[in-house]
């Protein structure tokens, strides 16, 4: 499970990630709300931690503009004692939960668990096709009518964002970014190295569509001619 963190207070923020990595959820952080809007808009993430205090957007801004987008990620607001009246309109926005700091740490465990439980039954895995290729996020499966391959996550999360951005180019950096995180140590080769990845299983699928190098800008997903 990936949940994506948008908290300023980088030390607080570096403190729930340890005890998420250490529970085997994979964990991005933004430190700003403008960096988290444009995060939780790839789709990639399970759940959202969303701290409601943040600098150039607030996190009001980002859970309304989220679920008027018809994003249905699960989303946990923090929020600190004083600010109930903020809480409250962070519900009313279509936060799940909250959490006031300071929290334990087992208590953030048990409600990403009652989210991840619920988002279980309410939330319908979205399959995305391009022509004889359909992608299941949820199983991480790629497939056409006679055959299907099991993706690995990077792979996956690759994917899935060449799917929901169908002929446009997506730039290494990009990818790096979205994929990784921005504070992470992989370098481009890792971008190469799952894109070949990516067309060995295209190509054994036989399918319609292809990744196609982009020199000097990055990678696109094209039909074949």
């Amino acid at each position: 499970m990936r949940i994506l963190i948008i908290e300023d207070e980088e030390q607080l923020a570096t403190a729930m990630a340890v005890v998420l990595e250490k529970a085997n959820y994979t964990v991005d952080i933004c430190l700003a709300g403008d960096d988290g809007l444009q995060f939780a808009r790839t789709n990639l993430h399970d759940l959202i931690i969303c701290d409601l205090m943040l600098p150039f957007i607030d996190g009001q801004t980002i859970i309304r503009t989220l679920r008027a987008e018809q994003n249905p990620t699960p989303i946990l607001i923090l929020t600190a004692k004083n600010t109930s009246d903020d809480t409250i309109r962070g519900l009313d926005l279509g936060a799940d939960d909250y959490l006031t700091k300071p929290f334990h740490t087992g208590e953030l465990l048990a409600r990403l668990r009652a989210l991840s439980r619920r988002s279980g039954q309410i939330i319908p895995t979205m399959q995305l096709t391009m022509a004889n290729i359909t992608f299941d996020p949820q199983t991480l499966r790629m497939s056409t009518n006679s055959a299907e391959l099991q993706l690995t996550l990077k792979e996956a999360q690759i994917f899935e964002m060449f799917l929901k951005h169908q002929h446009q180019i997506l730039s290494k950096d990009h990818l790096l970014e979205k994929v990784w995180g921005y504070d992470s140590e992989a370098e481009a080769n890792h971008v190469e190295v799952y894109i070949s990845f990516l067309r060995k299983k295209l190509h054994l699928l036989v399918a319609d569509i292809e990744i196609k190098t982009v020199r000097g800008l990055g990678y696109i997903l094209e039909n074949k001619q």
